[in-house]
């Protein structure tokens, strides 16, 4: 089910993993801080022609390039017209071997999707589809600024089973202002219903540069940690229930089902990233792409590394990064991998438990997990 590993690091040099960040959204959500900005279709054939020559630079700096998993994340990648799209595909198909590939993922907002675009997303070869539905309750997706409607979502899973697409996510938010556990578990419920292969459940967080976090500053929409926790605990055990296995803090799956792209980042094999502000770590080496779709068409137009941010990566950060993101996965990290004195505290208040010599977070250390893994960054 999972890529074998040792130590929690697949040792390679070859590129096997592809994200392409697509900013433009119909509108920009009040709580999301990914780099993301309004649709303009001026600079859109531009920003296409800039991800290419982002591609073929870096594909030139690596040794052999045999896809196994891409990533088309947001902004909403599903913003993007038809004909936008399959000029995309089209060129990625031209670059990229992609005889072993496994999973093609696209985002897609409910209110940008339709039959013609799923079923040429399907032809080109994308056979995994993660929606970002958040709420079924009118009142939640007002708040968090989503442009469809609930009815608009369930059609748009339906045109998405009509396309053919047997591997579909649902993302979801808990703890947002004024959410009730009642609410929140007909929105589980629902969910449920509809049978999605893999569910993706997130607590809303407070990022800054966001609307949400200013006026979670100004006391106008205040977080209860104690109902939060309260969500989390309600959703692991519905989901579970329903045969939802938790392979991940915030991720359910069929057996099977895992996104195999993103394990391939907690499980720190090396990744490729294109398009403003997407992060890349191939090696010793991570950086992350200038977060300013103009800027970064004008750089890779002139020639110029779209570079924002770069570090190197030491034996320490990539064990380091080892255990704390493998300790979010069902897999867990080898016990030698740890700390003895910390593990062993961890171990002994209920936070961890080993188990054929590998240590993974209890249904109690999933309820801090990120305190844990802080103990080791």
């Amino acid at each position: 089910m999972f890529m074998q590993i040792e130590n929690g690091i697949e040792e390679t040099a070859d590129l096997r993993h592809l994200y392409v960040h697509i900013p433009f959204c119909p509108k920009v959500c009040p709580y999301c801080s990914f780099y993301k900005e309004a649709s303009d279709r001026n600079k859109t054939q531009a920003f296409l022609d800039s991800v290419l020559l982002d591609l073929d630079r870096r594909l030139r700096e690596v040794a052999s390039c045999r896809m196994q998993t891409i990533f088309f994340g947001g902004g909403t990648p599903s913003a993007l017209s038809v004909k936008q799209l399959e000029f995309l595909f089209s060129e990625l198909r031209r670059r990229l071997d992609l005889t072993g590939l496994r999973e093609w993922t696209l985002e897609m907002n409910p209110a940008t999707v339709s039959l013609e675009k799923a079923q040429m997303m399907r032809d080109y070869g994308v056979n995994r589809v993660s929606m970002g539905v958040q709420s079924w309750d009118p009142e939640m997706l007002t708040r968090l600024g989503r442009v469809h409607s609930a009815p608009q979502a369930e059609r748009s899973f339906h045109l998405l089973r009509e396309a053919g697409f047997t591997n579909l996510n649902l993302d979801l938010i808990f703890g947002i202002p004024g959410q009730s556990l009642e609410m929140w578990e007909r929105t589980l419920r629902q969910t449920i219903a509809l049978a999605p292969e893999h569910i993706s459940a997130y607590c809303l967080t407070f990022e800054e540069d966001t609307d949400f976090f200013r006026r979670h500053q100004r006391g106008e929409l205040p977080q209860d940690t104690e109902q939060d926790a309260d969500f989390y605990e309600l959703t692991m055990t519905l989901l579970e229930s329903a045969g939802y296995r938790q392979y991940e803090i915030s991720n359910y799956a069929n057996p099977g089902a895992e996104c195999l792209h993103n394990l391939a980042y907690w499980l720190g094999q090396d990744y490729l990233g294109v398009g403003p502000s997407a992060f890349s770590t191939i090696g010793e080496r991570r950086w992350q792409n200038t977060p300013d779709t103009s800027r970064y068409i004008e750089q890779l137009q002139v020639g110029v590394e779209p570079i924002n941010f770069e570090e190197k990566i030491t034996g320490q950060i990539r064990k380091s990064e080892a255990i704390a993101f493998g300790l979010r996965t069902s897999v867990g990290v080898p016990a030698s991998a740890m700390d003895g004195s910390e593990l062993e505290a961890l171990r002994s208040e209920g936070y961890l438990v080993e188990e054929n010599l590998r240590v993974r977070l209890t249904a109690k250390g999933r309820m801090v997990a990120d305190s844990i893994a802080e103990l080791f960054v």
